[in-house]
């Protein structure tokens, strides 16, 4: 059985990456997120499933400054304890550095960019589209910005 990770940062991204629930049964999976209040719940909901990365944003640099770093080698730590196969991501930064050890490492990646954005890139998505196996796309007009992309239709 394959073993895919389902990584995203918290709050939106988590959300669209919930809605990929039916995958998991069909996989061994776990899912990656950011460590905040609002989903602390999710060990409970997935039991041995979910592990966290800390939480960051761009928004505060001073703090992030500090917890990428940390991320990236916790990513490193996260990779190698689970040998997925395949790495599937909602977004956003959080999932960067797990795409760039996957890709290393010549493992498939999908990223399945935000609903969120109907006619702009994201910095996270920009950066990874050029290592990204599948590049997924919720919104025709997304196609223009990511001509390599797959058109996939609403997560919703």
């Amino acid at each position: 059985m394959k073993k895919v990770m389902f990584i995203s940062s918290t709050g939106g991204h988590l959300n669209e990456l919930l809605q990929l629930q039916p995958l998991y049964a069909k996989y061994d999976y776990c899912i990656v997120t950011e460590k905040t209040q609002s989903n602390l719940t999710l060990k409970q909901a997935f039991p041995g499933k979910v592990h966290y990365l800390w939480y960051g944003t761009k928004h505060n640099m001073l703090k992030y400054i500090f917890v990428f770093p940390f991320n990236c080698l916790r990513s490193l730590y996260l990779f190698f304890k689970l040998k997925p196969d395949v790495v599937i991501s909602t977004g956003s930064h959080t999932a960067v550095p797990m795409f760039f050890i996957a890709h290393f490492f010549k493992k498939k990646t999908i990223w399945i960019e935000t609903f969120a954005n109907i006619y702009t890139k994201t910095v996270a998505g920009s950066i990874v589209y050029p290592i990204t196996d599948d590049f997924i796309v919720q919104w025709k007009s997304m196609l223009e910005l990511y001509p390599n992309a797959i058109y996939g239709g609403w997560l919703f």
